[in-house]
Parts: structure tokens; C-alpha cells; sequence
């Protein structure tokens, strides 16, 4: 009884010994040299969880220092963005060294590999690397931030998102647009917000020739001033524009913080309240006239005889 016990404890530990000792050899397989380095099975799996742990942390650390860190201080959302998405890298790329080196991989071995990498990249994957470079010089030179209005192209929205290979863009009908970063650097991009987020729009007005020309100026800006959402400094002015085929045309200008991102919003609201001002009045809004003269010709055709 105690001789079998001895043997299945026996061949127990022979199989532990046995699955250890196949562990090890999988673990120690090499797969490839660099350089002076061996590259193992086990090695991959360190270099790996550790490449996916400094981009974890790097990420928590990007959205402590944005959210908590910069957030105690007057820094505008764009730009604690752009600091947060600089040290992010910057921690990456310390990381990524770091754990080579640590591990005992050949740099000078990757020197060449980069190199190889480098013309693939120049054959094969020249818009991604335009696109980070691009997003690096926006990320710098901050032509645009997370949180501005902008115009590119056809897209018109917020951005929300600046990430290494493109820009997300919401619009005001909430769909979200992702635009490569390389077309803010080819292309011609309008920010509305870049300096600040006040901006002044246009809206035209067109009244009858026998309206008076100061009443109708005076009832265009209290309708201006009454509106809470344009501002009282810099305030409202109207310009006495041309003079039209069928109306003597005005252009109210207003300044706004609020409607930067939905100007067709205050225009409606400014010409809902213009048309009631007007009404009461008595101003006449006039419709294009146009005379119209008919100039008819009848050839009249001379009947043969009767035969």
C-alpha cells in the first residue's frame, strides 16, 4: 500500500517536472537575433505586456494630469488636451527604451530594423505617416484645439478629438466626422473659435423704397438688443447697404458667443422677431417685381377664292 503511494507520487512529481521542464523549452525557444540579443517566446510575451502596460498608464496618467492636474489652473480644454496628448507620447517613447534596454534587447540591432521599417514606410505607408507628422505639427503649432469651430472642406462641426492619425468632428447634427490630420495642413481651414469663441454675423434685410431708411434702423436694433443671445459689447450696428432692384437692402451685424456653432439658429430667431417688429409698424417687406411686357403678332392669311 505504501509502495503504491510512492509511485503515484512519484509519477505526480515526474509530470509537474515534465510540464516545468516543457514550459521552459517553449519559453527559451528563440526565434530570431538582434544583434547580440536572442529574441524568445518569453521574451516577446514580457516585451509585450509590458508595451501594453506603458500605454495603459501613460493614457491614466494623460487623463490625471488634463483632468485633475490642469484643470485647477485658467487653461482652455484644447490646450490641456494637447499637453496631456504630448506627455502621453513622450511617456511612451520612454517607456519603449526603457523596457528594451531593460530586458537586455541590442538598440543598435533595432537601428537597423528601423531603418528597413523606414523605407517601408516611405513606399507603402506614406499618407499614415503623413497623417502623424501632420498631427504632430497640429498638436504643436495648435492651428486647431478640442473644444474650437471649424471649417474644412465640406465638414462643419466641433472637434473633439485629436488623436496621432486624425481629427474627430462632431456636427450639429451630432454625427461624428473623422478627418485625416494631413487635410488641416494641405487644406485651408477656417477657425471660428481660435483666437476666442466671439465671432459677428451678417443678416441681411430688404424694406420698401417709401419705409424710412432710420425708423427701419431703429426697430433692427431693438430687435438686436433684445435678443440674449447677441452680445452688448461689441454692439449691434446697421449698415445701409445698396440700394436694390426692388428694395433698399440693410445688413444688421451682431456679435455672439453663444451661436458660434448654430448661426442659422440665431438668424431665425432674429427674423422671426424682425418680421413681428415690421408688422406692427406697418413696414412692408417688399417681394421682387418685375413688369412683364407681352408683345403678340398675328399674321393673318389671306384666303383663296372660292373657285
Amino acid at each position: 500500500m505504501q509502495t503504491d503511494t510512492l509511485t503515484n507520487n512519484s509519477s505526480s512529481g515526474t509530470q509537474e517536472f515534465d510540464l516545468l521542464d516543457w514550459l521552459d523549452k517553449i519559453f527559451n525557444l528563440s526565434l530570431f537575433r538582434l544583434g547580440e540579443s536572442h529574441l524568445t517566446v518569453g521574451l516577446l510575451l514580457v516585451l509585450i505586456v509590458s508595451f501594453l502596460g506603458v500605454i495603459v498608464i501613460s493614457e491614466l496618467i494623460r487623463k490625471l494630469l488634463v483632468n485633475k492636474i490642469l484643470n485647477r489652473y485658467e487653461i482652455n480644454v484644447g490646450t490641456r488636451q494637447t499637453i496631456g496628448m504630448l506627455v502621453k507620447y513622450v511617456l511612451i517613447i520612454i517607456g519603449v527604451f526603457t523596457i528594451l534596454q531593460t530586458n537586455g534587447i541590442d538598440l543598435s540591432a533595432l537601428g537597423v530594423l528601423a531603418g528597413a521599417v523606414g523605407v517601408g514606410i516611405g513606399f507603402g505607408l506614406q499618407n499614415i505617416t503623413n497623417n502623424f507628422i501632420s498631427g504632430l505639427i497640429i498638436l504643436f503649432e495648435q492651428p486647431i484645439k478640442v473644444g474650437d469651430r471649424i471649417e474644412v472642406g465640406d465638414v462643419n462641426g466641433d472637434v473633439i478629438k485629436i488623436s496621432a492619425r486624425s481629427t474627430r468632428i462632431v456636427t450639429n447634427d451630432n454625427i461624428t466626422i473623422i478627418v485625416p490630420n494631413s487635410q488641416f495642413i494641405d487644406s485651408q481651414v477656417i477657425n471660428w473659435s481660435h483666437s476666442d469663441r466671439m465671432v459677428r454675423f451678417n443678416f441681411p434685410v430688404g424694406v420698401s423704397y417709401r419705409e424710412n431708411p432710420e425708423k427701419v434702423r431703429t426697430l433692427l436694433l431693438e430687435v438686436a438688443d433684445s435678443n440674449p443671445g447677441v452680445l452688448k459689447n461689441p454692439a449691434a450696428d446697421v449698415l445701409f447697404d445698396e440700394y436694390g432692384d426692388s428694395s433698399i437692402n440693410f445688413n444688421l451685424r451682431v456679435w455672439t458667443s453663444d451661436f458660434i456653432n448654430k448661426p442659422r439658429v440665431l438668424k431665425s430667431q432674429l427674423y422671426y422677431e424682425i418680421f413681428k417688429k415690421f408688422g406692427e409698424a406697418g413696414i412692408e417687406i417688399p417681394f421682387p417685381q418685375r413688369d412683364i411686357h407681352i408683345r403678340s403678332s398675328f399674321q393673318q392669311e389671306e384666303e383663296s377664292p372660292e373657285s
